[in-house]
């Protein structure tokens, strides 16, 4: 199959187009560069460089591609910015995903992967948190990937667009054979800044140590971009023998807490991880985790490679050894 990769230059996306040559199909990229790089890219995949709301950019690559489903890997992901920078936030993640839905219709493509996050349920009622958890997101970026996540709901019922929505809980590592990771300049995610910090000497912050855990440090759910990635094919299996709309949660329904990657990437570097207490950040909950119990028992998917010490490891190797 002919997959347009939208992003595939970035941290998952690039690792998404090497796992879908390798089960044998055919990944075309689209990707403005803005996060991703080139480098992490082989060099036979097509490679188109510009903007995914580019809608003459989009009827090039679709009239000279026979592109059979897209996977979207694209969508700006800072919570703080989005709060800031509204604008920005909906203008990419939502008015863009829209010319892209309708240039796909426009060129009969009916099958769509979209990447949405666990922001969209807001502060957790219960947990693990199942795909029936209300979707209340506190933040833009969260309400940004709900709109889309509305949007292919009622595209599938109005003009059949086939698509399924994956939510990430929190991305982490990187591949396990080292040949990409998180390569961003300004880091984000708490794994590469304790990373980040631990090779420049600096000290890590940590929000809030009076949390109702065993540790009283946030616990987040953390899966292992491999698992994701295979999630994706997953869903591709399934997109190309089913019709429909469908969501699935990604995750491990188990925590790590922010004390627990402190220790882990201390005890693997052998380095000694300086952290210091700081106030909680408004809006974070306690602990958050995932029920993936849906995308097993529906796509067969189940992570392999999201154990506390692979995630870390890798993510290790990756920061310390970086190809690009």
């Amino acid at each position: 199959m002919k997959v347009l990769v939208v992003g595939g230059a970035g941290y998952i996306g690039s690792l998404m187009c090497r796992r879908l040559s390798d089960a044998g199909h055919q990944p075309v990229v689209l990707d403005d560069l803005s996060t991703g790089n080139k480098k992490a890219l082989h060099c036979d995949i097509p490679f188109y460089e510009g903007d995914l709301g580019d809608q003459l950019l989009l009827k090039s690559i679709f009239n000279k591609e026979t592109i059979e489903l897209v996977m979207h890997f694209a969508a700006k992901i800072q919570v703080g910015e989005s709060v800031e920078k509204p604008d920005l936030y909906y203008e990419n993640n939502v008015a863009k995903v829209l010319r892209l839905l309708n240039s796909m219709l426009e060129n009969n493509v009916k099958r769509f992967i979209f990447s949405s996050t666990a922001a969209v349920y807001g502060q957790p009622q219960y947990l693990p948190v199942d795909e029936n958890h209300p979707t209340k997101p506190i933040n833009p970026y969260g309400a940004s990937k709900r709109m889309v996540e509305i949007i292919l709901q009622d595209y599938e019922h109005a003009f059949g667009l086939n698509s399924i929505v994956l939510r990430y809980f929190n991305a982490a590592g990187a591949s396990l054979d080292g040949t990409t990771g998180e390569a961003q300049r300004v880091k984000q995610n708490l794994i590469p800044i304790v990373l980040e910090n631990v090779e420049k000497e600096r000290t890590s912050q940590i929000f809030g140590t009076d949390w109702d855990t065993d540790d009283g440090t946030c616990i987040r759910d953390y899966i292992h971009i491999e698992d994701i990635v295979a999630a994706h094919l997953k869903a591709l299996e399934h997109l190309s023998k089913n019709e429909g709309f469908d969501i699935f949660n990604l995750g491990t329904s188990e925590g790590l807490s922010v004390k627990q990657i402190v220790d882990l990437v201390s005890q693997i570097s052998g380095k000694e991880v300086k952290s210091v207490a700081a106030p909680r950040r408004p809006g974070d909950p306690g602990k958050l985790v995932a029920s993936s119990q849906k995308a097993y028992d529906i796509l067969g998917w189940q992570p392999c490679h999201s154990d506390h010490e692979t995630i870390i490891r890798s993510a290790y190797n990756w920061h310390f050894n970086r190809r690009y």
